[in-house]
């Protein structure tokens, strides 16, 4: 599915976000990562950016079946520090999220987590978090 990227120029890459995978091997893209089984990873991102863009510029592969367009809520993550380094949740993101799988008080939809602070920035991408039916490239 393509991204749809945030519509507007971001800043240099100044905010730390650490992300960490319950499941590296399934969500790590091997063009970027040697260490398929790495848990950690830490980035650094921009004001202005989404989560979401964040982790797929880093070779992270957090699900987007709709392309970032919070028409889904595929791209469910926890942020475990710095839910106040980020936009707040809007009426729509918060419909989407409660039908996410494992809500939990600190879910949030990747797609819609704008990088707003100077971190850091804690997100914890499920285990869950992959589409069993993957786009076969042509």
């Amino acid at each position: 599915m393509h991204l749809r990227h945030s519509d507007h120029d971001h800043g240099p890459k100044t905010v730390p976000v650490k992300f960490i995978l319950e499941n590296p091997a399934e969500l790590l893209d091997d063009h970027h990562h040697t260490d398929l089984n790495k848990p950690e990873h830490e980035v650094m991102a921009a004001r202005g950016e989404h989560l979401l863009e964040v982790a797929v510029e880093a070779g992270i592969n957090i699900e987007h079946a709709c392309g970032g367009v919070c028409a889904c809520s595929t791209c469910h993550v926890y942020i475990e520090q710095g839910m106040n380094q980020l936009s707040e949740a809007t009426e729509a993101e918060e419909d989407r999220v409660e039908e996410a799988p494992g809500l939990q008080v600190n879910s949030r939809l990747s797609c819609q987590c704008e990088v707003e602070g100077d971190g850091p920035i804690i997100v914890r991408v499920p285990a869950w978090n992959r589409n069993a039916i993957k786009e076969i490239p042509h």
